[in-house]
């Protein structure tokens, strides 16, 4: 018998910790690492766990239309059609994916920026070693200090010839939104895609893939996001999708690929095409309480709205971006509004070593990252300028021993 059905849950609201209940930090401020769940997520995976427990293969079906439901969402959120999504289990697997497919002839140019996290790196130099391409950087520092400046020394390389240009939405170490659009129309005007990792922005910075005409874009659940770790998505733009190779692929790649498990005899066949669509690179069996968790978390968002949260998160950062200069830290932040995210970087005060602050800061009951030399400090939703006396607190005390 079912027991009784759960108390429900408060709304999310901005700067309200009352989804989070237990989580230890005073100032979780490492959400672009790694995020707390909320209670909705937690539920949703205990439920999974609940269900499975009690029925085993008889819950699959229960719970396997909640990856059309999140792919209803995630299309929501990025401005896209569901049918041009799959649902993947990592940012990382997504950016495989299309370094795999992608349709690379010998001798193509892979521009990339100096600087990137490493999983939109390597994916594109382990397709160069494969398919004989060349593989070119761009100093990053062009676009800390303007777009225009970046943008100029991304088309010095296209000019030569590029088959596609990978680059983030906004970069882990600095914070910096890069100017899709027109980074976008830049190689679309020189004969090139743009692949896009988009972890960092996810659910913290407003995307919208069709006005942006980016070609290709991958994300993962564990940021921004606020779920758990086994989810990701995948865009491809639908006019790519033909000409891609689907250089990876199984079983779930090919038309009516599950036809012979229930409807009788001789349907299993090993001659079936792979379906032309995004979803073909949903080839395996997922991570379905991965899905359920996802589900639950990029719920809360679209109830608060990305706009809403990403307006909250400067306002938030203005506040704190004072604190920090006040003691000796030099913020990397952008000065345009419209070249910021959801997170403020800065460099330590002369002589301050950063684990160890890390670690005085944690100890003080602030939660920071310090990626590539810098502090970074990366609010979400349920933090709140209330916050800010305990991590000036924090901060001097960990300055001072």
């Amino acid at each position: 018998m079912p027991g009784p059905l759960p108390e429900p849950l408060p709304p999310p609201r901005l700067g309200d910790r009352v989804l989070f209940p237990d989580l230890a930090a005073a100032a979780y401020l490492n959400h672009a690492g790694i995020s707390p769940l909320s209670l909705p997520v937690r539920r949703a995976m205990a439920d999974f766990a609940e269900d499975y427990g009690r029925d085993g293969a008889g819950a699959f079906a229960r719970w396997h239309p909640r990856r059309a439901a999140l792919k209803s969402k995630l299309a929501r959120l990025l401005g896209a059609a569901p049918e041009d999504l799959a649902l993947t289990s990592s940012t990382s697997s997504g950016l495989i994916d299309v370094a795999l497919s992608f349709p690379w002839r010998p001798g193509d140019r892979v521009v990339l920026l100096e600087g990137e996290f490493p999983a939109n790196v390597v994916p594109w130099q382990r397709a160069a070693a494969l398919f004989g391409l060349e593989v070119r950087f761009v100093p990053s520092a062009a676009f800390q200090r303007s777009d225009e400046e970046g943008l100029a020394a991304v088309e010095e390389v296209l000019r030569r010839g590029a088959r596609l240009v990978a680059a983030s939405a906004v970069r882990f170490q600095t914070g910096l939104a890069l100017p899709l659009g027109p980074l976008a129309r830049l190689c679309h005007a020189h004969g090139a895609e743009l692949a896009v990792d988009a972890v960092q922005a996810l659910g913290a910075v407003p995307l919208d893939v069709r006005a942006l005409d980016v070609d290709y874009l991958a994300g993962g659940s564990h940021k921004w996001l606020m779920s758990i770790e086994g989810a990701g998505v995948l865009y491809v733009k639908p006019e790519r999708v033909q000409a891609l190779r689907f250089g990876v692929g199984s079983w779930l790649s090919v038309e009516d690929p599950v036809a012979f498990l229930s409807k009788g005899p001789g349907l299993l066949r090993h001659d079936r095409p792979v379906r032309r669509r995004a979803d073909a690179f949903e080839y395996g069996s997922s991570s379905l309480v991965s899905v359920a968790a996802l589900d639950a978390a990029v719920g809360l968002i679209l109830e608060l709205g990305v706009g809403e949260i990403y307006a909250w998160l400067n306002r938030y950062l203005d506040a704190l971006e004072p604190l920090l200069a006040a003691r000796g830290f030099a913020s990397v932040r952008a000065r345009e509004p419209g070249r910021r995210s959801g997170m403020l970087c800065a460099l330590p005060p002369p002589g301050v070593e950063l684990e160890r602050l890390r670690d005085r800061l944690a100890a003080e009951g602030v939660a920071i990252a310090i990626p590539d030399g810098h502090a970074r400090f990366a609010p979400q939703w349920p933090n709140g300028e209330g916050e800010l006396p305990a991590i000036a607190r924090a901060l001097d005390a960990a300055l001072a021993g």
